[in-house]
């Protein structure tokens, strides 16, 4: 097992919000109240990722925004109680703090989901050139594509300005797109099928490993480093430029799915900024993918490196 190397903080920067999540207790009928089990959470892609690297043993600064409301100053009260440093995060004035509500089948896949990320704008170019400092420090840079376009493309520079490398998650399929102009500045991207198709030529079927891979060579074609095309209880394809293959999924009992990527997508951050090789921090990522899975919420409380071995093994 690898000890950690802790050579910097890593940088996070992107949504967070309150997860309403609620899975059906038994087959969802239409136009009707379902009876259902429903919690809530801290969630937001950025401050999952963050949390989740915290748990992991790593040094995080969040930049994200929340509005100036009882569940913004709680979500970053809670970061803070996390570890996550939240120094550089946006308080907006008479913003309303984002949210993501989550409806489960009985078998505990997603059967719809809405979010409410408008507060993420709050994060500007001027407010990320204001933290320059804090990217010439950064081991890695990880944004989500909440961010606004020209927010985006300015924290990329910003890292490539002091030779950070970037990790970004598309976040979903209507976000995605946006990544499209800087896959040649990515060295880490972690889609699932359908953000995966939205950013290739071709879309990805659902749980054909060939066209995962095929999708993940394309990318790194365009200029990413390592890319990991996520296909739920498929596994994965993933690509650099010297190998590729498909590694199924830990076979485990679906709680609730929210938050099972960007566990990966932190696990995977880890074991890479720790020289871990990359065909096995890929199967960390799955590991952390499979605890969230059946943890009551977007983040395991008792995350380890440790942890993460013991299931694979």
């Amino acid at each position: 097992m690898t000890s950690p190397l802790f050579v910097g903080p890593v940088l996070v920067i992107g949504s967070s919000g309150i997860d309403l999540v609620g899975r059906a207790s038994q087959p969802i009928q239409h136009k009707t109240s379902n009876p259902a089990y429903v919690r809530m959470s801290f969630g937001g892609v950025a401050r999952n990722v963050a949390e989740n690297l915290t748990r992991l043993g790593m040094e995080v600064f969040l930049i994200t925004a929340v509005g100036d409301d009882g569940p913004g100053h709680r979500l970053l009260e809670q970061a803070s109680q996390a570890r996550i440093n939240i120094d550089h995060s946006i308080i907006v004035p008479d913003g309303e703090t984002g949210a993501y509500l989550a409806v489960l089948d009985e078998r505990g896949n997603l059967h719809l989901g809405l979010d409410d990320m408008r507060v993420t704008s709050a994060i500007t170019s001027a407010h990320l050139r204001q933290k320059r400092d804090l990217f010439k420090q950064a081991q890695a840079l990880f944004v989500d594509a909440n961010l606004t376009p020209k927010t985006l493309a300015t924290a990329i520079q910003l890292a490539k300005q002091f030779n950070v490398p970037i990790a970004a998650d598309p976040t979903s399929l209507s976000l995605a797109p946006v990544l499209t102009e800087h896959l040649s500045d990515i060295w880490l991207i972690t889609p699932n099928e359908a953000e995966a198709g939205a950013i290739c030529p071709h879309p990805v079927p659902h749980g054909s490993p060939s066209d995962a891979i095929a999708a993940a060579r394309h990318l790194v074609s365009e200029g990413v480093e390592i890319v990991i095309v996520t296909m739920a209880e498929f596994g994965l394809g993933y690509a650099t430029s010297s190998e590729s293959g498909h590694l199924r999924a830990i076979q485990t009992e679906i709680l609730d799915p929210t938050g099972a990527g960007d566990a990966l997508t932190a696990a995977v951050i880890f074991a890479l900024l720790n020289e871990i090789p990359v065909d096995e921090s890929v199967r960390l990522g799955l590991s952390a993918a499979a605890l969230t899975l059946r943890t009551a919420g977007t983040v395991v409380p008792n995350l380890s490196l440790e942890l993460l071995y013991d299931q694979l093994n």
